[in-house]
């Protein structure tokens, strides 16, 4: 478990070391496909509508939640448009 552990803290200072030695160019790059990947994932799936039973559930589901996770949802549902 310690042997895992030290693995896990070891390739992510790698990777951070990594991000570091990286020009800003490589960066911008990296964004601008990353953007470009979800727009297109975003016209193949379209945003799922919910019905009014669906939004209720989802609505019960998220009071479940913690309050200090609850405060910080970075997704939140849009209005019901009926």
């Amino acid at each position: 478990m310690v042997l895992r552990l030290l693995y896990l803290i070891f390739v992510r200072v790698v990777g951070w070391l990594v991000l570091l030695g990286r020009l800003s160019a490589v960066k911008d790059v990296e964004l601008l496909v990353l953007r470009h990947e979800v727009a297109v994932l975003r016209r193949t799936n379209p945003r799922p509508r919910l019905d009014w039973a669906g939004r209720a559930m989802l609505a019960a589901l998220v009071r479940r939640l913690p309050n200090w996770l609850r405060e910080h949802r970075l997704v939140t549902l849009p209005p019901d448009p009926g």
